[in-house]
């Protein structure tokens, strides 16, 4: 072991003790790790920048685009609605297409949106049919892992084996390449979940939890609003005129929160949206959440030129054409943790008002807007029905439960869906046809689908998840490091050593161990950049095709089943699910087992050695 080596090995212990520990964000890891390479002169500054450039970085970031497509067309959602009428109130049936549904639409897209997407598709369901969710959100997340072993360009794992491959001088795989051993692990996964089930919860009434698919009433009860609601007239000579939210701060001065201001427009009164940018104007009612006595709020009135008008209904329910609600939840991995509702302005940056949080399962009071969000806090927001769609394509921060069940009459179905469904069966026909590279083809759909109204240019940058593309760029040069200094050369003297006298299946069995061990560790696509070369290593040192060592690490990266953290799959679940870690060991463990044997027996007979 030289000196060299040695250096890039501790540089690659001491980004997996970060991306472990998570005091540094992994996508900064990433950047510090090819700042030391460069720095060192282990690398040169093109060999360590060469990711920015690589084709299955950028073929990954498009992909991204096109799963926002799907998401704001609404066919994740129809499907969701789709499952639903199929599955009728059978839990059997639920699990199975459920499973189907969901591996289907993640061969297409992220894991994590669709998992995110269907959170409260879920819990609506588990309401309805009366069980537990913790029998199907387990069912959801393993779906989600699946899904990324049903198509080539499911998950990164896969495309960055597949790179390893072409820059090697072989030919790598086809599109559904990897489809029949998926299809094979998704029967096998739907057939564990069928009989393993009863492990994740009860069935029984007494045990469930409350409700999730609530009303307006019910959210109104939950989170204590009773009471709070007022319809405001704006009055001739009101100072209120002529400024914006923003500018009074009504919330600071007088405890009053404006989620809606109802507007004469043309003959007729509309409903307006009341976000930090809304000029209020004369003869505008206010849609107000205040929470002071009789007195203070004829103080309030008296020194605005307010009048106040009949509300009918509990909190502004009778305005639920209008007005929306809905529970809404951080995600884990969100930026916005540990920061206040004024810190994010979160009124000014989504259109939306928070009016309640629950945490623990009690809905806190005082002043929500300084409150510092946790993991796990369940938000209630209420605003513009559209406004809180918009929310829901958001999932790097929030995830939306559970909308008021008021939407059902107000909620219409995106004129673009078509658009989008041919843009996707465009791109999947050219990658199969292989015609075109598969950048280019899901660059022609990204183009097409923003001709189509599909996406528009920010919401296409916006869903780009750009900590997973720097932590690809970043993890690359390991291998190129690793190859100069000799550090595959030892890994596979090892490998060697351990089974190359046993076979390439037994070698094929110690690849999936190391990467799934690995994999609990540091991401799987970190695990697939690492564990790529040294595969194709040993394939060629036992001299038998590389083909199906590559297939197997890259399934081996996606089986992340074993704990909350190997996946942000699996913590998506967590909480909706009403997990612990040892649920994740429980049921994970053996399914990687079994995933593993799939593998090892399945793949040398469709890539022969």
């Amino acid at each position: 072991m030289n000196g060299e080596l040695l250096w890039v090995l501790t540089l690659l212990l001491i980004a997996i003790v970060l991306f472990t520990t998570n005091k540094i964000r992994m996508d900064v890891v990433a950047l510090l790790v090819i700042v030391a390479f460069v720095l060192s002169d282990t690398l040169t500054l093109a060999q360590a920048t060469a990711g920015f450039s690589d084709p299955n970085v950028l073929l990954i970031a498009a992909l991204f685009v096109i799963g926002d497509g799907l998401v704001r067309t609404g066919i994740a959602y129809q499907m969701g609605d789709w499952l639903v009428r199929v599955a009728g109130s059978s839990e059997s049936k639920m699990l199975v297409f459920l499973m189907l549904t969901v591996a289907g639409l993640g061969a297409f897209m992220s894991s994590t949106g669709v998992v995110a997407i269907f959170i409260p598709v879920v819990l609506s369901v588990a309401a309805r049919m009366k069980t537990s969710p913790s029998r199907l959100m387990m069912p959801l997340g393993f779906a989600g892992l699946i899904s990324g072993m049903m198509t080539l360009v499911a998950t990164p794992p896969n495309m960055v084996v597949n790179s390893e491959l072409v820059r090697e001088g072989i030919k790598g795989f086809q599109f559904f390449s990897i489809t029949p051993i998926g299809i094979i692990i998704l029967l096998a996964g739907i057939a564990y979940m069928w009989l393993t089930r009863r492990w994740l919860g009860s069935d029984e009434p007494d045990k469930l939890p409350e409700r999730y698919r609530r009303t307006f009433r019910d959210l109104i009860r939950d989170y204590r609003l009773a009471g709070r609601a007022r319809r405001l007239a704006i009055r001739s000579g009101s100072p209120l005129i002529g400024h914006t939210l923003e500018e009074l701060h009504l919330r600071s001065r007088y405890e009053a929160n404006v989620v809606g201001i109802e507007r004469w427009r043309k003959f007729r009164r509309v409903m307006v949206s009341a976000t930090g940018g809304t000029e209020l104007r004369e003869r505008d009612v206010l849609l107000i959440d205040i929470s002071v006595s009789d007195d203070d709020l004829r103080q309030f009135c008296f020194e605005q030129q307010l009048e106040p008008m009949i509300l009918r209904g509990d909190y502004f329910s009778d305005q639920s054409r209008d007005v929306g609600m809905a529970e809404v939840s951080m995600n884990p991995d969100s930026e916005l943790l540990g920061k206040s509702l004024r810190d994010i302005k979160f009124r000014t940056r989504y259109g939306l008002n928070v009016v309640g949080i629950r945490r623990d399962g009690k809905a806190l009071d005082g002043k929500l807007v300084d409150e510092a969000l946790r993991v796990g806090d369940v938000l209630l927001v209420i605003g513009d029905w559209k406004l809180i769609r918009i929310l829901s394509t958001k999932p790097r921060n929030f995830i939306v439960l559970n909308l008021a069940a008021e939407v059902e009459a107000v909620a219409p179905a995106s004129s673009q869906a078509p658009h989008a469904l041919f843009c996707l069966a465009l791109m999947v026909a050219m990658m199969v046809t292989d015609e075109v590279p598969n950048f280019i083809a899901a660059l022609i759909a990204c183009l097409l689908m923003g001709k189509f109204r599909c996406i528009d240019m920010e919401s296409a940058y916006k869903s780009i998840h750009w900590p997973s593309i720097i932590l690809i760029v970043g993890m690359m040069p390991f291998a190129l490091a690793l190859q100069q200094t000799g550090g595959i050369t030892l890994a596979v003297d090892l490998l060697m050593n351990v089974a190359g006298n046993m076979g390439p299946h037994v070698m094929l069995l110690c690849l999936f161990v190391l990467c799934a061990v690995t994999g609990l560790f540091i991401s799987n696509t970190a695990t697939a950049v690492l564990m790529a070369p040294i595969a194709i290593a040993a394939a060629r040192q036992m001299e038998v095709s590389p083909l199906p060592f590559a297939m197997v690490v890259g399934i081996a990266a996606s089986a992340a089943f074993m704990t909350p953290i190997s996946s942000p799959v699996n913590t998506l679940v967590l909480g909706p699910g009403g997990y612990k870690f040892s649920d994740f060991l429980k049921m994970g463990v053996p399914f990687t087992i079994i995933v593993m044997v799939i593998s090892v027996l399945v793949v040398p007979i469709l890539f022969p050695f």
